[in-house]
């Protein structure tokens, strides 16, 4: 008889991190200036059929948005559940179980996760070192390469030769290349129109960012339109729901600019923050995205995490994510409001006693 669950799979955990209601959550990278205020609209005046109705098979209202967006065919977009959603359909249709997933890390913290559910191996390169020569990744030859840009939790972002460098290296007929593009909007170039007449490039994007959409999960992916047939049929119908496929296409039209002025107000302030902490001392990775990491002022990720929540603020802590292998902070850009609240609750705890900032 064959175990329950699986042998390779008894040592995924569930996904946590500590999302005790706080005064100030700066811990998750969500759009701190809310929603866009054309989905709300959607959400107010919803009809019944929102709800009582399944949604289309595959979500066409959205892709077509997606399609007007970009400048992308709409056989070139496929949607899912949010963007992880759009990955676990990606590491499906490459990968099986004797295959093995390339990932960059420090990164997205489900992009290993991702390739144990699917009963596959991951192997994880620096990111560093993967920076320094793109072609590490293609070591042993995976079925699937993952790389974020920007990267999360680092903000930085590969720069477009080493992604066309890394395509090269791995040809029409090698490994599929997967760039998360979650915070392209706040920085960096998208791969987007490339990716529709690159057989192996699929470039996700999501809803949960930019366009303060995270509570619908609401994700999507643009490659060529064979390889986005085969996510899709490894994705599945009725995936996006009625109701926010909805929401997340009048949010993409953007006919207001909502999306440009916050995103906008988000690097200006990014900016203001990068200023704030190197003031203050604390090494960080110059950002790309709508978060900066920095170097946890007390040595000790959790432990000051810990202490600035019991301030008021959360942020997320990430022990040896800096360059040098250093214990690190990530904190979300927020109005500025906000982020002096940030700064306020630092303040008080680099004042306290063994915090050498």
């Amino acid at each position: 008889m064959s175990p329950f669950p699986r042998q390779d799979y008894r040592a995924l955990t569930r996904y946590h991190f500590d999302r005790t209601p706080v005064a100030l959550d700066l811990s998750d990278n969500t759009n701190q200036w809310g929603a866009h205020p054309a989905a709300l609209e959607v959400l107010r005046t919803a009809g019944d059929d929102a709800l009582a109705r399944y949604p289309d098979l595959y979500a066409d209202e959205l892709r077509a948005a997606v399609s007007r967006r970009l400048g992308v065919p709409e056989a070139c977009v496929t949607t899912g559940c949010g963007s992880d959603d759009v990955l676990d359909s990606a590491y499906r249709s490459a990968a099986g179980a004797a295959d093995f997933v390339a990932v960059a890390t420090p990164t997205f913290s489900m992009a290993l996760p991702l390739a144990r559910m699917n009963g596959m191996e991951a192997r994880a390169t620096p990111w560093r070192a993967a920076l320094d020569d793109p072609t590490r990744l293609l070591a042993g030859g995976p079925a699937l390469v993952y790389v974020c840009r920007p990267n999360n939790p680092t903000g930085e972002v590969a720069d477009t030769a080493w992604v066309e460098a890394l395509l090269d290296a791995a040809g029409d007929d090698g490994p599929l290349v997967l760039l998360d593009e979650a915070y392209v909007d706040f920085g960096g170039d998208t791969f987007a129109g490339r990716a529709t007449a690159h057989p192996r490039l699929v470039v996700s994007r999501t809803m949960s960012k930019a366009f303060g959409l995270a509570g619908l999960r609401v994700g999507y992916a643009v490659a060529h339109p064979d390889t986005t047939l085969e996510v899709e049929k490894s994705r599945g119908p009725y995936k996006v729901a009625r109701l926010a496929a909805r929401a997340a296409a009048a949010a993409l039209d953007d006919q207001a600019g909502w999306v440009t002025r916050t995103v906008e107000a988000c690097v200006v302030n990014r900016s203001r923050v990068e200023g704030a902490l190197a003031q203050r001392g604390l090494d960080l990775v110059p950002s790309r995205a709508n978060f900066v990491l920095f170097r946890a002022p007390g040595g000790e990720a959790i432990a000051d995490a810990r202490a600035l929540r019991a301030r008021g603020v959360a942020v997320r802590p990430f022990p040896g994510d800096m360059p040098d292998g250093s214990d690190a902070l990530r904190v979300t850009v927020a109005p500025w409001p906000l982020m002096e609240r940030f700064l306020e609750a630092l303040d008080a705890h680099l004042a306290s006693p063994g915090v050498t900032g």
